[in-house]
């Protein structure tokens, strides 16, 4: 019977020490980079809706003004140790004015060439699999990943605070993508 409570007790130390280490802050680099690339592409929607004039310069404002408050949240979240929920509330609002941009840009549609966002995004998603089914080695995988984190963090940087690209700098990016996805066309 001693035996048999010592076990319990063990054993139920054991789960609440287990359960408390599953729910300790960390890292969390994919939830960083996946919020990196839905702002860049919020970004783009922006700034290509106020262009088209399927925003009004008023709803630029508003929208990038939030964009701003979320993306100063996310710099205190990156590189820190934190629960996961903090980064899911983070993708809540930016999947929330993601929403609200795109009801806002419904009543205008447009054919026209992928967005250096949707690039990044869709480049992203190809290195991932890549890695995930074995098709990208290790280090050509890493390397790829850098120069695209790399793509993104730059062109982050040039449309932070709401600020447009010039057309050389979207030429720039767009060639630095185009070289990568070459690259990265190799290993299908």
């Amino acid at each position: 019977m001693k035996k048999l409570i010592f076990m319990t007790v063990v054993m139920i130390f054991g789960l609440a020490l287990f359960s408390g280490c599953a729910t300790m802050p960390q890292t969390w680099p994919d939830y960083e980079r996946n919020a990196e690339n839905k702002m860049v592409v919020i970004q783009e929607k922006i700034g290509d809706g106020l262009k088209t004039n399927a925003l009004s310069p008023d709803q630029s404002q508003m929208f990038l003004t939030i964009l701003k408050n979320i993306r100063t949240d996310y710099m205190e979240l990156r590189d820190r140790r934190v629960y996961r929920d903090e980064w899911d509330r983070l993708h809540g609002r930016l999947d929330a004015l993601g929403e609200d941009i795109n009801r806002a840009l419904a009543r205008t549609t447009r054919i026209e060439e992928p967005r250096n966002g949707d690039r990044i995004v869709a480049l992203q998603r190809r290195i991932d699999e890549g890695r995930i089914n074995g098709r990208l080695p290790l280090t050509e995988g890493r390397e790829f990943q850098s120069r695209l984190d790399s793509i993104r963090r730059e062109y982050l940087r040039m449309t932070e605070e709401g600020r447009y690209t010039t057309s050389e700098e979207r030429t720039d990016i767009s060639r630095r993508l185009d070289s990568l996805e070459t690259e990265l066309n190799r290993f299908r």
